[in-house]
């Protein structure tokens, strides 16, 4: 039976968290300095993990391995699943011939790439964060921004940054219902906390992708129109969060957003757009000429956003919908019909992790619960995925050999990326089981009054790691709660900001960095995607910090009451 210590090291909690980040630094130093490619980061990282959690956390060479197993199997399955059958169902479109006709169907509401960035990205993205999350919504709307003539790079920045404001929220608050369950705390309670603290960040989130499409041209232009779809989807979470439901905010904010998009655009048009589109060929025919061979999805696409189709019918716009329209009504049935919900949930099947399960236990002396693997096989999003491509393809007429031989290629090339996420996973286990990430936690918990800036660190760390901000919550929420306590602060207002903050650290988790890269076509590219995000990341990080700090203390009326 293993006992994770919290300062292993002396007794000293300092150098304990110094040696207990290596492994984090392994990941981003050979990732974001070295420029190695993902797979052998995270195998770097998680050897430097074992070594860790083996002679500084005293942790048997068994128990570590077995950990990095459990983290692997992890990755495989949900998480890649999830994103395996998510560009299935785009290649499917590819392959059918339907999926030029997206673009075009999007150029009905706007051909303008700036304004395409917050329909996709920001609001259609926000909708499958609230019915599918865990890297879906990255790689589907990655591959729709490609559709439309963006860049490789530029549509797997801007899909990671937009990914922010509806993480929170996302698969129907999953995160927030965890944090409630594990501290006690009406979940309702935190979601509403967490909407007097996310809506603020999605404000601007829009503002942001128009920059990162257009520079400051592009904020000239087109402020008007990102403040009011920013404001109007930061606005409907507040009210759906505090006063109707926490589990359909980001559903009601993500539609709300899109039809203050539509509507303004009835009434405003922007100038400028023929410019950027311009300069995204141009882009184009660049990154064709300087990788031709990339593979992957956006080579193919780029091809065909030059293509010139004919005028565009209403069976044309069906089938080019169609498999979004099929995704969101599976997801919609399986998540907000409460019978189909439990009986999804009553499929899973828990599996203790053979020589791991038992023989755990977590640093507040409990056996630990996180050794038993959840083999969501027929509730997973990528289930739900696999579905949705079964059905589009009967739509399409598409043969099963054409079907299946589609997966199959789509799985030889993604290869790397899924070796990638398992290994992500394989050392977010490790460093959690061991006790390095909760020795981490609680040195940042000692700064006493000060940790309520910091609070939100401990949210985007776990998120960072993991690239789930529901695990982030099972790593820390107790925490939070906790030190809260401690330091006479409020325990919801820092539970909160643990979900709020690991919202800014999706955008830069490995996880999602190899989706974002898978989707687009970049593989092996994750370092130069993960430069690019990680100074939006860490800005909006401390904004969020500042945000929780003062709410602790001269904004104290911002945080609501009990029920």
């Amino acid at each position: 039976m293993y006992t994770p210590e919290i300062a292993p090291l002396g007794d000293s909690l300092l150098w304990s968290s110094l040696i207990a980040v290596l492994p984090l630094l392994t990941m981003f130093v050979t990732l974001g300095v070295l420029k190695w490619k993902a797979h052998w980061a995270g195998l770097a990282a998680v050897i430097v993990a074992v070594i860790v959690a083996v002679f500084a956390f005293g942790m048997p060479v068994g128990l570590a391995g077995l950990s990095a197993s459990q983290g692997f199997a992890f990755g495989l399955f949900p998480i890649m699943w999830i994103v395996i059958t998510a560009i299935w169902l785009y290649e499917l479109t590819v392959k059918s011939g339907h999926f030029e006709d997206l673009r075009l169907v999007i150029n009905v509401i706007s051909d303008d790439p700036r304004v395409q960035a917050i329909l996709v990205a920001f609001c259609f993205g926000g909708l499958l964060e609230a019915l599918a999350g865990f890297g879906a919504p990255v790689a589907i709307t990655g591959v729709m921004l490609i559709a439309v003539g963006f860049t490789a790079m530029r549509a797997a920045v801007v899909v990671l940054v937009a990914n922010t404001a509806p993480v929170a929220f996302g698969a129907i608050a999953i995160p927030i219902i965890t944090a409630g369950n594990l501290t006690g705390i009406d979940y309702r309670e935190i979601g509403a906390m967490v909407g007097h603290q996310t809506p603020l960040l999605a404000a601007f989130v829009p503002l942001f992708l128009i920059f990162l499409v257009d520079g400051r041209r592009g904020l000239r232009q087109l402020w008007p129109l990102a403040l009011v779809v920013g404001i109007v989807f930061g606005a409907s979470q507040f009210v759906s969060a505090n006063y109707l439901s926490v589990e359909m905010t980001d559903i009601v904010a993500s539609l709300m957003g899109l039809a203050a998009a539509v509507l303004m655009l009835q009434l405003w048009k922007p100038v400028g757009g023929q410019d950027t589109l311009d300069k995204m060929a141009h882009e184009r025919s660049r990154e064709k000429a300087d990788a031709p061979d990339a593979g992957g999805s956006a080579a193919a696409v780029a091809t065909s956003a030059d293509a010139k189709t004919a005028p565009l019918t209403g069976r044309r716009v069906f089938m080019a919908l169609c498999p979004y329209l099929i995704v969101i009504v599976i997801f919609s049935a399986a998540k907000l019909i409460p019978v189909v919900d439990t009986w999804l949930a009553g499929t899973d099947i828990e599996i203790p992790w053979p020589g791991l399960d038992g023989n755990i236990m977590s640093a507040a002396g409990e056996v630990s619960t996180s050794t038993v693997y959840n083999f969501q096989w027929l509730s997973s999003p990528g289930t739900m995925l696999l579905v949705s491509g079964i059905i589009v393809a009967i739509v399409y007429k598409m043969t099963v050999k054409d079907a299946v031989q589609v997966f199959v290629d789509n799985v030889v090339k993604m290869r790397f990326s899924i070796l990638t996420v398992g290994l992500v996973l394989a050392l977010a286990y490790v460093m959690n089981l061991s006790g390095q990430t909760i020795t981490i936690g609680t040195w940042i918990a000692g700064t006493g009054a000060l940790f309520a800036f910091l609070s939100p660190v401990l949210g985007w760390l776990g998120t960072a790691v993991t690239g789930s901000d529901t695990s982030a919550n099972a790593l820390f929420a107790t925490l939070q709660q906790t030190a809260a306590t401690k330091a006479g602060l409020d325990p919801v207002l820092l539970v909160a900001a643990n979900s709020s903050g690991g919202v800014v650290g999706k955008m830069i988790s490995p996880q999602n960095l190899t989706i974002a890269a898978t989707a687009v076509g970049l593989l092996g590219k994750e370092a130069s995607i993960f430069r690019r995000v990680i100074w939006w990341s860490l800005g909006m990080l401390v904004v969020m910090c500042l945000l929780v700090g003062l709410q602790s203390t001269i904004l104290s009326w911002m945080v609501p009451g009990p029920g």
